[in-house]
């Protein structure tokens, strides 16, 4: 809690949300070329004070109190309760929540920091947070009503998980092709219908649920609806024994005659899809920030091991054709760093993100994938076994090219976005 005090007075202090290649340097003026230069425009990875403490509180956070448990949440696919607990007592699921709704009171920039610091140790970690803060909280700041921010942002800061359920089985990629259904009654909605592959929604507390409140309209009918756990109909399913980020929970989500009041829709009545958009745009800087996360923390178990490990006479680092690859994959990840902070500063300071969020997505997850691919060479037979975390993060890191749009979808995304470009 100490350090959720600090956080939210330097916000509070520090412009909260400065573009960081906007941030100018402490001193009066500079010298450039011998002509003095009033404002100095900061590199993207030159973090501010507040963004510096951010990421180092997490940090010490994931080494001390997730690190410990890894495995074991691996293994038995589930999350700690105490590392829950302690996500909202560090104030990392309220990142961008105001204080006087009980949240961090930072910026859209830090919540993708601290996704990147929890991904270094458990990218399964990290999604929660991610989805909560991206999705989840952002949702609720953008679209809901004052009596809706009141009810609910005090408790996704503080206790309560959230939910984004969009996907179903015959909607994945084509997210509008929902058969989810919310019917008009007098003053309260009904909602039939199954999600699946919800993230989060064994813990979760609120549920964000995307449903087609007039199929005449086709996905101009989709509007979303706050939905409370223990709301009648609302069941949760077995969750998915999966390949990676085995302790972020997965699971179907049904609907059955799920009764909510009115004032449970979220926006604007049809709007729903606009918002799934704009969000899941947003969302996959987030994600993006995970897989550079999960390369990075990969990155440092692997290349310590390469050091140490002798091979004829001499450590197998000291190879040069070890030391190129490792390069090449140092560089790659320092890329992918910086097309996400890049979209993520873009996003914060209100200009056009959306190509850049999804080539920071598609480059991050297939950094990852190499990563992760080229550590378990480099370490052997010892890279193969489960003494080591690289193997784990070769697990994790596969759903980055699906989940919040699959690399494909990203390729056309940036594709459309090129064209529109070109003709111009």
């Amino acid at each position: 809690m100490a350090a959720l005090r600090v956080i939210q007075k330097l916000a509070r202090t520090v412009p909260a949300r400065c573009l960081a290649v906007s941030r100018m340097s402490s001193q009066a003026s500079t010298m450039s070329a011998g002509h003095p230069v009033s404002e100095v425009v900061m590199p993207l990875t030159v973090l501010s004070e507040d963004e510096q403490m951010m990421r180092d509180s997490v940090a010490k956070f994931a080494k001390e109190k997730i690190g410990p448990l890894v495995r074991e949440m691996d293994q038995n696919s589930k999350m700690d309760d105490s590392v829950l607990q302690g996500l909202f007592e560090n104030g990392l699921m309220g990142v961008e929540v105001e204080a006087e709704y009980g949240g961090t009171d930072s910026t859209f920039f830090s919540s993708c920091l601290v996704v990147e610091e929890l991904a270094r140790v458990d990218p399964a970690v990290a999604v929660l947070v991610d989805i909560q803060n991206t999705l989840i909280v952002t949702s609720l700041r953008l679209h809901g009503t004052e009596e809706q921010k009141q009810k609910y942002l005090p408790r996704l800061a503080t206790d309560t998980v959230g939910s984004f359920c969009l996907s179903e089985s015959e909607s994945g990629s084509d997210a509008f092709a929902l058969k989810t259904r919310a019917d008009k009654k007098g003053d309260y909605w009904v909602l039939n219908g199954s999600k699946m592959w919800i993230s989060n929604s064994e813990q979760a507390g609120l549920f964000l649920v995307f449903a087609n409140a007039d199929s005449s309209q086709g996905y101009k009918g989709i509007s979303t609806f706050l939905v409370d756990r223990d709301t009648p109909g609302l069941t949760i399913d077995k969750h998915e024994d999966k390949l990676g980020i085995r302790a972020s929970s997965t699971c179907p989500v049904h609907f059955e005659d799920v009764k909510i009041p009115e004032s449970h829709l979220l926006g604007t009545l049809g709007h729903g899809y606009k918002y799934a958009i704009g969000l899941l745009n947003e969302g996959r800087i987030g994600i993006a920030a995970q897989m550079v996360g999960l390369a990075q923390g990969c990155f440092d178990h692997a290349v310590p091991y390469t050091m140490e490990r002798k091979q004829f006479g001499q450590s197998i680092f000291n190879f040069q054709s070890m030391q190129h690859q490792i390069s090449e994959i140092a560089t790659e990840i320092e890329a992918a760093r910086l097309l996400v902070y890049n979209a993520a500063r873009l996003r914060e300071a209100g200009h056009p993100f959306i190509k850049q969020a999804a080539m920071a997505k598609f480059y991050a997850a297939e950094v990852a994938a190499k990563t992760t691919a080229k550590s378990i060479e480099w370490m052997g037979g010892v890279g193969f076994t489960k003494d080591y975390p690289v193997e784990k993060f070769y697990r994790d890191c596969k759903i980055g090219a699906i989940y919040e749009g699959t690399n494909n979808i990203q390729l056309s995304t940036i594709a459309r976005y090129l064209k529109q470009e070109w003709q111009q």
